[in-house]
């Protein structure tokens, strides 16, 4: 059986340390969209080391760490990659994240849900440095084709939208290249670049990444209600629900709340066709 649930949540954690700099920082901003205008002092906080800070975000991708794809590696784990998509992505930020860092990386699949007619894995991640825990991360990994294996099915609950027209709606573009840039930041899955991987995982064509539309999310929101200020952020969480194509517009609605911001993700060009959902950004 290609996932074997109890093999798979009994193994031990798995630690290793990783290391980022400025460089890396800018170039995850950069696979995100920052930068334009090049000189807006806005977009200069990320983008020029001078005045760096660090969207937190930016956890999704720090190190490498167990990831995406490398969660797929773990012991009791053996599924095809075309099969692979990323459901949902959770962070907990317990203090900034510093521009540059060292730090232990501890990873390990912490749920299989059984949906039926696919597995839900639950990879979670927490790093720490010398000066204690830095956040928390969790990637739910949906698998099609894994499913009904008699597992839990996991928890089912939606987040409420409010009813309301949004306070604020902003429109963020998508460049042709840009899952060629992001990729550059450590998820290599080829169903972003090449053509005929895409197909075979039914797509006409490579798709972005899901986790890029996540972190471009979150920078729309820091920039529109939070002052642009990253070191608000307290939590994000969003469910995956459609895919996005490079040269789409992204449209982002954000209702304000105490506390909270929760937002909805369309495609503009095709309709508003949800893209990402059940999504809230903690704040103080």
């Amino acid at each position: 059986m290609p996932i074997d649930a109890a093999q798979a949540l009994a193994a031990e954690p798995r630690s290793t340390e990783i290391a980022w700099e400025h460089k890396d920082v800018q170039l995850y901003h950069l696979g995100l969209g920052a930068g334009v205008p090049a000189t807006d002092p806005d977009e200069l906080r990320y983008t020029l080391e001078s005045r760096l800070h660090v969207l937190p975000s930016f956890a999704t991708v720090a190190g490498a760490g167990m990831g995406v794809v490398g969660g797929l590696s773990a012991p009791g784990i053996d599924v095809d990659l075309a099969a692979v998509l990323h459901g949902g992505q959770g962070i907990t930020l317990h203090r900034p994240i510093p521009v540059r860092g060292r730090a232990v990386s501890t990873s390990k699949v912490a749920a299989v849900h059984d949906k039926g007619k696919a597995a839900i894995l639950v990879l979670r991640t927490e790093v720490a440095d010398g000066d204690g825990p830095l956040w928390t991360s969790d990637a739910q990994i949906f698998v099609r084709g894994e499913g009904g294996f008699g597992g839990d099915r996991g928890p089912s609950a939606r987040v409420e939208q409010p009813e309301r027209a949004p306070d604020r709606t902003v429109e963020r573009a998508v460049r042709e290249d840009q899952a060629l840039l992001y990729r550059l930041s450590g998820d290599w899955n080829p169903l972003h670049a090449d053509p005929d991987f895409a197909k075979l995982a039914g797509f006409d064509r490579p798709i972005l990444h899901g986790l890029c539309t996540y972190g471009m999310t979150l920078k729309a929101v820091v920039d529109t209600l939070l002052d642009g200020e990253v070191g608000r952020v307290r939590s994000y969480t969003t469910r995956f629900t459609g895919v996005v194509f490079p040269g789409e517009t992204l449209r982002v609605r954000m209702w304000q709340e105490q506390g909270r911001v929760h937002v909805s993700v369309t495609a503009v060009e095709r309709d508003d066709a949800p893209v990402l959902s059940d999504t809230v950004v903690e704040h103080i």
